[in-house]
């Protein structure tokens, strides 16, 4: 039987991101709290309570408590370091860095520390980066491997990744993958009143569906060539924030005939995303390089067909069932979406078994590995 545990989280996602990072977070604290209700006490720990849409993502249980600085001057010197004082006294026994950082003076405090890390994209490609923001990046992941007890990695590929690039022994690191969260299920229907089911620039037809910010890295620009080999009654919609490069997207798309064909929407509620999932074909992701794909184990969820990209873990988030293509192939692109289509011989059976490989991702699984590194780390 666990000991009752309180355990301290780094929040600042939680509360400001909607994505990607923040979502991993929201998940596993959900997770984890079901999952520990009797032996978990978790305390998240933001510099301010963020956006209430998100914040309330957390389900009320009694053993989650968020908690602020008392002083709203100085967020980033109490993210990291401030917070220490604040961990101890407190009575927090472990501390999880959910986004690749830790506080300096954590080890010094005596508070055992867990860091999940993401992906080191900011070494293996800088030039996807701002040559400043690479180098913060990896100040900080060089500050947090030397503070952390334990690293968590989200996929096999990160952990060589941190291996090889940080110098990290084998034995420090484990892999836990995401978990999705539970809004992404296959009972989900479309909504008729979407604007992707009625906006006449989609013809009210088909489409296939890619999610995940519109930036250079992400390779989106692959998909909207694919259609140019793809029916012209099929479109694609790309879901994610706005950046120069879908700019640069959205000028391809208009200058080779296909504008009526792409679809962005940047401003889609949690609501409304899984709707998306449940009107679309297929899904396709062929980024450059992920430290996981979590859009790809949603898309499964919601029982689509996958087609992603080779070259860095979107293998180990889709399985073998899924199809992958090199991210600079675009008519292979469109000749595997081709194979996934409604009416493609072997589609549902390939759904079946992808739905039966992500089993490994749902939530109380996933919290009971992390509960293990903690009680590890603890020395239990």
């Amino acid at each position: 039987m666990r000991r009752g545990m309180t355990v301290g989280f780094d929040a600042k996602r939680i509360v400001r991101n909607a994505t990607g990072l923040g979502s991993y977070s929201r998940t596993l604290v959900n997770d984890l709290a079901a999952a520990g209700a009797d032996s978990l006490d978790l305390r998240l720990y933001a510099p301010d309570e963020g956006h209430d849409e998100l914040r309330q993502q957390v389900i009320v249980r009694p053993n989650v408590h968020f908690c602020y600085p008392k002083n709203s001057m100085f967020k980033a010197w109490w993210r990291s370091r401030g917070i220490v004082r604040d961990l101890v006294a407190d009575g927090v026994q472990l501390f999880h860095g959910l986004s690749g950082e830790l506080p300096a003076g954590l080890r010094k405090s005596g508070i055992k520390s867990v860091v999940t890390i993401h992906d080191l994209i900011f070494l293996r490609h800088p030039e996807f980066y701002a040559w400043v923001d690479a180098k913060i990046y990896a100040w900080k992941f060089r500050q947090t491997i030397r503070e952390a007890d334990h690293i968590i990695a989200i996929s096999q590929r990160t952990k060589q990744d941190i291996m090889e690039l940080g110098h990290v022994p084998d034995e420090r690191i484990s892999v836990i993958y995401q978990s999705y969260a539970p809004r992404f299920s296959p009972k989900t229907s479309p909504d008729p009143s979407t604007e992707i089911n009625n906006n006449p620039s989609a013809g009210g037809g088909p489409y296939i569906l890619s999610v995940g910010t519109i930036e250079e890295r992400k390779n989106a620009l692959l998909a909207v060539k694919a259609l140019h080999y793809l029916p012209d009654n099929l479109s694609l919609v790309l879901v994610g924030r706005d950046t120069d490069y879908s700019k640069q997207v959205r000028r391809y798309a208009d200058h080779h005939g296909l504008g009526r064909r792409v679809i962005m929407r940047h401003d889609v509620s949690n609501d409304e995303l899984p709707a998306l999932y449940a009107g679309a074909e297929a899904f396709v992701y062929p980024s450059r390089y992920e430290g996981f794909g979590i859009p790809i184990i949603e898309a499964i969820a919601m029982g689509l067909p996958v087609v992603a990209a080779t070259g860095s873990c979107l293998e180990e988030a889709g399985g073998p069932h899924s199809l992958y293509v090199a991210p600079d192939d675009a008519e292979g692109l469109a000749a595997a979406v081709r194979q996934v289509l409604r009416g493609a011989e072997g589609r549902e059976e390939r759904i079946r078994q992808s739905r039966d490989y992500i089993r490994q991702f749902e939530g109380q699984d996933v919290a009971r590995q992390v509960m293990g590194v903690y009680d590890y780390v603890l020395g239990r």
